[in-house]
């Protein structure tokens, strides 16, 4: 077996999740009557957490208070909304199936709210992850390698036996923090460029090619 445990970030790796992240945020935009950023500007706003991604799409307008008002209409309405049109990418769910089929410990590690990490993920991939973490008070995001060893350290598992694999330079600077092999996927939000420069091991277009990666 090529690696013991596989790590997967959520949003744009698990979860094509855009359009859903972009109407929650602008959601609570629009209560201000502010710009409201384009799907396509979203692609860059995710992957550095909830107040991060609002604090970007509120540009000019990002003071404490008003990151504040929409994150709470964001809490409120993507609650409600999260699976209005998020979906698996095409051949991820087989592809879980498999690596636990095969005995792969997985887990997932997101900078999305810990409240909806779950949530999210068993509803496109029901009880299959060993481990869902997202970011919570008191825990560094990542790149911060903290809760990705954590993680880990709950599936018995070395740094060295496991895979990290995301579609974005965050997901790729939490790999290599935390010892594990950074492996790029081209589906996401980011460009492959983004991955590449931030050291990504390996970089799969397809399902098919990030399975080939992880098992023999």
């Amino acid at each position: 077996m090529k690696y013991k445990a596989v790590v997967f970030d959520l949003d744009g790796t698990l979860a094509n999740s855009l359009e859903d992240l972009k109407n929650a945020v602008n959601y609570g935009i629009k209560k201000l009557g502010f710009y409201e950023p384009t799907v396509e500007e979203y692609r860059l706003f995710v992957g550095n957490g909830t107040e991060k991604m609002i604090e970007r799409a509120l540009k000019e307008n990002a003071t404490k208070e008003n990151i504040e008002k929409v994150k709470q209409d964001y809490l409120e309405y993507y609650g409600k909304h999260f699976a209005d049109y998020t979906k698996a990418y095409e051949g991820m769910p087989e592809l879980i199936q498999k690596l636990h089929k095969n005995g792969v410990k997985i887990a997932v590690v997101t900078n999305k709210v810990n409240s909806m990490a779950s949530t999210v993920v068993t509803k496109l991939y029901g009880n299959y992850f060993d481990i869902i973490e997202g970011q919570r008070d008191g825990i560094p995001a990542k790149p911060d390698p903290t809760l990705t060893l954590m993680v880990m350290e709950k599936l018995g598992v070395k740094p060295n036996e496991c895979a990290f694999v995301g579609d974005s330079g965050v997901d790729i600077k939490t790999g290599k923090n935390s010892g594990a092999a950074p492996i790029g996927v081209l589906w996401g939000f980011r460009e492959k460029e983004e991955l590449i420069l931030n050291g990504a091991k390996y970089i799969a277009k397809t399902a098919k090619e990030l399975e080939e990666l992880l098992l023999d």
